[in-house]
């Protein structure tokens, strides 16, 4: 020691002797010093250059998930870019932010956004003379405040292992600690971070990981959360429970040694299991349909906000009933592929073979739809558009066109009610040619390609008698027929043919139910509303929608239409509804609706409501084929919808109390008529042909019949039936139809 201390004071004896040798060192010293701060304060101006703003520091907002939620508040879906729902800190237990403390940033509360150990090591380790002696893998060292920076501004800091990355999280970490509080900062980097599987935030991590919110996390969870954060992919319980428990002790442990946990509450709380799959439950799954419907009228509306800003969206949504329709449906489906007569590709072996991948428009397998609303206010209470999302995200619901069949009948009957003929009113079924406009002839046919002979409106309809329905249109007018349509709630195009009064023109199955609320409200139209209101994270409301009604029918004519109707439930192709043996739904549910069949049995409906719900149902391929032999409405469609209603009102528990019967305006009136002549009965005609019909005032028939008694036979000689009529004297009301 002695002889350096003796070589530098002779060094100094000599700069002494030179004094100009000794400026000359000390300006070099000074300039090297200034080149040494210039460079730093030029990278630091270069680093600060490509920073977030102070002003987008200041009004930066979390991204949020849109949450979808059922008419009662129940979570349905989310919709998100990062999904993420913000929590209190305050709401937290004292033990979940500590345990992010203990394992992040133990001097969180002391420090002022940075430390210096951590930032000089990050930098050393990445020097290539001395980078290779430490180990790359130690050079982290951020605090909660610069991980929250990097997490904020991904874009502009980025994630990169680099000495640049760590001067932009310093620079807005500073920003940030004279901004924000500590526990500011502490509450937006529990709510910011990622804990894999696309969770961002505590709250959608512990409604994942424990099926719970972040309220209600025990040491154990909240350490779980916490260890998790590192390297969610790594880390992840699902994928490496070893690995996800041995870092989740590890921060139980840290707690203890810092004083969070005893040392026996932290080795308790190690006993704990890790979860090993999924707990919080996605509706999402139950309603995806539903879901993409309103996610496409929303994304109209607010673009990229929907998917960032924390929209609360209030839908029309049941859940019990999306999961009474879906179960009926199902059921449904399998009593179809459960035929002898079934003979394509079975959804089973469809799905064990891999299914059809992709969003495919078309599946090889049955297909169908069920959309149930209020008929009062349009609001939809469930809706599937399609038996597999995975498979096809085709709405049919909403998207699919398809031929109503004898659905589109009413409309056909109600133009006639509302032009002043009566129920009464005897049509007949006898074959008829109708020549067209490229000169070739139609003949339409019934579905036995049997004739009837007279038949009055009500029985016809009961019925679904095609030849009556197309001569009752031409009668009233096809035109006629199409306005009614359109204004009860068809809006895809409606042909002017004969053809269109049997259902030949192609409609979309939520216009069906839109155009069938008047039958179930007497005349007033609701539109669905699949939407109820939105609110922004606040609470505050942004938009709420109102019901879309208006009185498209006169009272009483649409109530002859109800009662029309609640036959063709009670008596008539929809009797299965009321079979013990098939629908079993009780009489006390007050009813009615329409079958449908197309030709070739390629699509099978029935619209149906009760006073205060409407249903519609679908069965069919999506390239049309004939689905079995004899497939019918009344035999697929209404069992479906049948098997509904009965869960919604006589489940365990009942979704709804059985509704009160309609009531009939007093001003409608009644007289017993005969089913063949459709006029006044008399007491020669047949008890099984008397029958008690209503009419609109002025519509009653004043003739008293005249084909019973003693001239029956002069009836039918004076031309009062047809020589080819084949009358049917057995079908009486209440009669077991002779197809389904």
């Amino acid at each position: 020691m002695s002889q350096l201390g003796d070589r530098a004071r002779d060094l100094y004896d000599r700069l002494r002797a030179r004094p100009r040798l000794l400026a000359r060192l000390g300006l070099a010293l000074v300039a090297a010093f200034s080149l040494l701060a210039g460079l730093g304060v030029g990278a630091w101006t270069s680093v600060c250059r490509d920073c977030p703003s102070i002003a987008q520091i200041y009004v930066w907002e979390p991204k949020q998930a849109t949450r979808i939620l059922s008419h009662d508040g129940r979570l349905i879906a989310e919709l998100f870019q990062e999904r993420r729902t913000p929590v209190s800190l305050a709401d937290l237990p004292p033990h979940v932010p500590q345990a992010f403390i203990a394992v992040e940033d133990r001097n969180f509360y002391r420090h002022r956004g940075f430390s210096i150990r951590g930032i000089a090591r990050a930098i050393v380790v990445r020097l290539p003379v001395v980078g290779g002696l430490f180990n790359r893998r130690a050079g982290g060292g951020s605090t909660i405040t610069q991980q929250l920076a990097r997490h904020m501004f991904p874009e502009q800091i980025g994630f990169e292992r680099s000495a640049t990355r760590k001067l932009k999280e310093l620079r807005v970490a500073l920003e940030l600690e004279r901004v924000y509080t500590k526990d500011q900062i502490l509450e937006a980097y529990i709510n910011q971070v990622n804990y894999g599987h696309g969770w961002h935030g505590i709250e959608s991590a512990s409604q994942h990981y424990f099926g719970k919110p972040a309220t209600e996390l025990n040491p154990a969870e909240a350490a779980m959360l916490a260890a998790v954060i590192n390297r969610p992919s790594r880390l992840s319980p699902f994928r490496n429970p070893a690995a996800a428990e041995q870092r989740r002790n590890l921060v139980l442990d840290l707690m203890a040694a810092q004083g969070y946990l005893t040392r026996a509450e932290a080795e308790a709380w190690k006993r704990e299991p890790v979860p090993t799959e999924p707990s919080g439950r996605d509706e999402g799954q139950l309603a995806p349909y539903f879901v993409e419907w309103v996610r496409d009228i929303l994304d109209d509306r607010y673009g990229y906000d929907l998917y960032s800003r924390g929209f609360r969206v209030i839908t029309s949504l049941d859940i019990d009933m999306q999961r009474a329709a879906q179960a009926a449906l199902e059921a449904g489906f399998k009593r179809v592929e459960s035929q002898p007569g079934y003979r394509h590709p079975k959804y089973a072996a469809v799905k064990e073979a891999g299914g059809v991948g992709g969003d495919e428009r078309e599946t090889p397998y049955l297909q169908g739809l069920l959309i149930a609303m209020d008929p009062w206010t349009g609001e939809v209470r469930a809706l599937i558009g399609g038996r597999d999302f995975e498979d096809s995200k085709f709405n049919r619901a909403v998207q699919a066109r398809r031929q109503p069949g004898s659905v589109f009948k009413p409309f056909v009957y109600t133009a006639a009610i509302a032009s002043g003929i009566p129920a009464s009113h005897v049509i007949f079924d006898t074959p008829v040619m109708m020549p067209q406009v490229d000169g070739t002839t139609w003949a339409p046919e019934n579905y036995d390609r049997e004739f009837r002979g007279p038949m009055t409106l009500r029985d016809a309809l009961k019925r679904s008698i095609n030849i009556p329905a197309v001569k009752l249109g031409l009668e009233v007018g096809i035109e006629t027929v199409a306005q009614y349509a359109q204004r009860m709630g068809i809006e895809t195009p409606i042909p002017r043919y004969p053809s269109t009064a049997i259902g030949a023109a192609d409609v979309i199955p939520i216009q069906v139910a839109t155009a069938f609320t008047p039958f179930a409200t007497q005349g007033i139209r609701a539109k669905p509303r699949p939407i109820l209101r939105i609110e922004d994270s606040e609470g505050r409301v942004l938009w709420e929608t109102r019901p879309d009604t208006a009185r498209v029918l006169d009272p009483l004519v649409a109530s002859v239409m109800l009662d029309m109707l609640r036959d063709v439930v009670d008596h008539g192709t929809a009797y299965s509804i009321r079979d013990p043996a098939r629908g079993n739904l009780p009489y006390d549910v007050p009813a009615g609706g329409k079958t449908g069949t197309t030709n070739d049995a390629t699509d099978v409906w029935f619209a149906g409501f009760t006073p205060d719900l409407l249903a519609v149902v679908w069965l069919g391929f999506d390239r049309p084929k004939k689905i079995l032999p004899g497939a019918d409405g009344g035999r697929y469609a209404a069992p479906v919808w049948a098997d509904f209603m009965r869960a919604v009102y006589r489940g365990d528990p009942p979704l709804r109390p059985t509704p009160q019967p309609w009531e009939m305006p007093p001003e409608l009136t009644t007289q017993t008529v005969d089913r063949e002549s459709g006029k006044l009965a008399t007491e020669w005609c047949p008890p099984s042909l008397v029958y008690r019909e209503i009419f609109i005032p002025g519509t009653e028939p004043t003739e008293a019949c005249d084909l019973h008694g003693p001239g029956i036979f002069g009836g039918r000689l004076r031309g009062i039936l047809p020589d080819t009529a084949v009358m049917d004297t057995t079908a009486g009301r209440g009669a077991w139809p002779e197809r389904f």
